[in-house]
């Protein structure tokens, strides 16, 4: 089992104990990890498939576990009053979708800002998409107008492995690079049900990824 990044570039959160509690919940839930994050300052990490509410416990193991901190997408309206200390802890990155920049425009402007930044973005947008939507197109976008890589991450309900996978460099065909992610997720069984062994592209689905919290 994996549970360290490559180097000491990574973003990273905790210590030895918040590792310590993520790799006993992994192994309370019968779950492991294969495979690393990449020594990357920066880069957009993608989860799939996502069909039920403890993919988030696997996913907060995984975090613990590896220590990396990973921003998740949230509404901007979050951070006000109470909350937003909460969402800050849990680092929640606040986008304003109403922003003429939209949500892609926004998370990339927070990468380049940031010196170190890891966002964590669920591609399917929804635990229940319909039959055939495919993937949302936004976290490629981000990807390649920050210029920074993407990290597939797999959650095989099957063998109970979070798979980390290599790197994949977003070029100009976005169908190409899509190919390239279907093939690391074909076959992968969800809590409810198979990722499409071809991961389907249009031009008319929505880039801005809908899968932010809130």
């Amino acid at each position: 089992m994996s549970h360290k990044t490559q180097g000491t570039r990574t973003p990273r959160r905790g210590g030895p104990f918040s590792r310590f509690v993520g790799r006993l919940l992994m192994r309370l839930m019968g779950w492991r990890i294969s495979g690393a994050f990449p020594d990357l300052e920066k880069f957009v990490a993608i989860g799939a498939p996502h069909s039920s509410n403890f993919d988030f416990f696997i996913a907060m193991g995984t975090i613990l576990s590896t220590g990396v901190r990973i921003h998740i997408l949230g509404k901007h309206t979050l951070f006000k009053g109470p909350l937003a200390p909460i969402m800050r802890w849990c680092d929640i990155l606040p986008v304003d979708r109403r922003s003429a920049h939209g949500v892609v425009g926004e998370s990339v402007a927070a990468f380049k800002a940031a010196e170190r930044l890891v966002i964590g973005i669920a591609p399917e947008g929804t635990r229940n998409p319909k039959p055939g939507a495919g993937w949302k197109t936004g976290f490629w976008h981000i990807a390649r107008q920050a210029g920074v890589q993407i990290i597939p991450v797999s959650l095989d309900y099957t063998t109970r492995t979070v798979r980390i996978g290599d790197p994949v460099t977003p070029t100009d065909s976005m169908e190409a690079d899509f190919s390239l992610l279907s093939a690391f997720y074909a076959g992968v069984q969800g809590a409810k049900r198979q990722l499409a062994a071809t991961i389907p592209t249009s031009a008319t689905r929505p880039a801005e990824p809908s899968g932010t919290s809130g």
